[in-house]
């Protein structure tokens, strides 16, 4: 089960990089905020319908909940709009691996302190080393497309 949430977490970050792609070039054409809203309203169509015909009845409601935890909901805003933005200037890969690692950094301060009731998992040095192995990788990813689009402009 484990090598299968794995593969599937790969799938969905592969999704994330397609639609930053088309949602870049879209917002450059329609603009960043428009592009975001037809994202969302996409994916609340498509949730709705998931909820009505899959999703089986729970005791507690979203009125039941913890309010903060409905703050989730608000994060995926200005990462749609920050992605539309930032992929049109600095592209697809190094807008992804900036993301990626910022989702490293902050995941593993949450397991580390236990935040927002998550279980804790110490700092460990093969954590801090895979996050210095990022940064390493986002420097290089964003070096070497520089080059490419400075060798590209001087033709």
């Amino acid at each position: 089960m484990t090598i299968l949430m794995i593969v599937l977490s790969i799938i969905g970050g592969a999704l994330l990089s397609i639609q930053a792609a088309i949602n870049g070039q879209l917002g450059n054409k329609v603009g960043v905020f428009r592009c975001a809203f037809l994202t969302f309203s996409v994916g609340a169509l498509v949730t709705a319908l998931l909820i009505f015909y899959f999703e089986p009845n729970h005791a507690v409601t979203l009125m039941d909940v913890p309010k903060w935890q409905l703050l989730g909901a608000m994060c995926g805003v200005p990462y749609i709009v920050i992605m539309v933005i930032a992929v049109q200037r600095i592209g697809v890969a190094v807008s992804t691996v900036a993301v990626i690692f910022g989702q490293l950094l902050m995941s593993m301060l949450i397991d580390n302190f236990g935040w927002f009731g998550n279980s804790e998992i110490t700092l460990s040095a093969p954590r801090i080393g895979a996050i210095i192995c990022l940064a390493a990788a986002l420097y290089f990813i964003y070096a070497s497309s520089r080059k490419s689009v400075s060798v590209a402009t001087a033709e």
